[in-house]
């Protein structure tokens, strides 16, 4: 896996195929391996990336704090490296996040944006179900540096409980490996306690507000939104995608069944399909062509 100097670090990445650069972007507490089904089946003349945020997968671990502000530095110092415009983003969980945050600011270098399983707006305690809210306070409390720094505790249940269909052992590892201490959990920790509710985190909760407004007023850029169902993990369930019709602008949604949050690994051939179809879709609506 090629790496790329960043700031003060490093970037891992993933890059295979030319043209057009499509932008793989992963969550928490995963790495570009999220994504490995997905490239495999997704049929472009494209260039397909896929970095592995900073702090987690491949990338450095530099002494920072992790939060949304310094994972957005680190992947615009990753896309200035690497010279990418003219891209098409692909986010899931945080990623979906960093890709709407990028997006919002880069609005000429952007091609289109698809997402699953992220989030789109600003939510409230008062929305999460029991088991949800039970499990963010826990992240936000003692018990989550516990659970997040001296065990592999949420990696596991990741790919265990946040899938329909629990990873193979070998996959498992592949997620475990870049977190084998303490120290290096940290990245997970700060994610999980950055899910903005009632506006806390304050500056979680302000990158979201702006990213929806682009979100509304961007007709100009192409959206494609994947859903899923058959699982209590979803964070995109019928009602926010319903949101999402009526308040993201430009956007289309395509069902892609039975999935849990970590979709990617319940249904990488449906999203390949749905991906390639839409971003073919896009190279005759901008005519240009994805070989760049």
């Amino acid at each position: 896996m090629p790496t790329v100097d960043v700031l003060d670090s490093t970037m891992a990445y993933t890059d295979q195929g030319s043209g057009t650069p499509v932008v793989f972007l992963h969550g928490n507490p995963g790495s570009s391996y999220l994504w490995r089904k997905v490239l495999a089946g997704i049929e472009l003349p494209a260039r397909l990336l896929a970095p592995d945020l900073i702090g987690m997968g491949g990338s450095g671990k530099p002494d920072i704090p992790y939060r949304f502000d310094d994972h957005a530095r680190y992947l615009d110092a990753w896309f200035d490296e690497l010279g990418l415009g003219d891209v098409v983003l692909v986010g899931h969980d945080w990623g979906g996040a960093l890709a709407f945050d990028w997006a919002a600011r880069h609005p000429g270098r952007v091609r289109g944006v698809a997402f699953l399983e992220t989030i789109v707006r600003p939510m409230s305690w008062s929305e999460l179900g029991a088991a949800p809210r039970a499990r963010a306070e826990t992240m936000r409390g003692p018990k989550g540096e516990e659970l997040l720094l001296d065990q592999t505790f949420f990696i596991e249940t990741a790919f265990t409980g946040g899938v329909l269909n629990p990873v193979a052992a070998q996959d498992l590892a592949v997620y475990l490996r870049p977190f084998p201490t303490r120290e290096s959990r940290r990245p997970i920790l700060q994610w999980a306690r950055s899910l903005p509710l009632d506006g806390d985190p304050a500056d979680v909760a302000e990158r979201v507000e702006r990213y929806g407004r682009w979100l509304a007023a961007s007709d100009g850029i192409p959206k494609l939104l994947l859903t899923f169902d058959s699982s209590p993990t979803l964070l995109v369930t019928e009602a926010v995608a319903e949101w999402c019709a009526r308040n993201v602008a430009a956007v289309e949604i395509r069902h892609c069944g039975p999935a849990g949050h970590h979709a990617p690994e319940d249904q990488p051939d449906a999203i390949a399909a749905e991906i390639t179809q839409w971003a073919a879709k896009l190279e005759r609506v901008s005519g240009k062509s994805l070989h760049g």
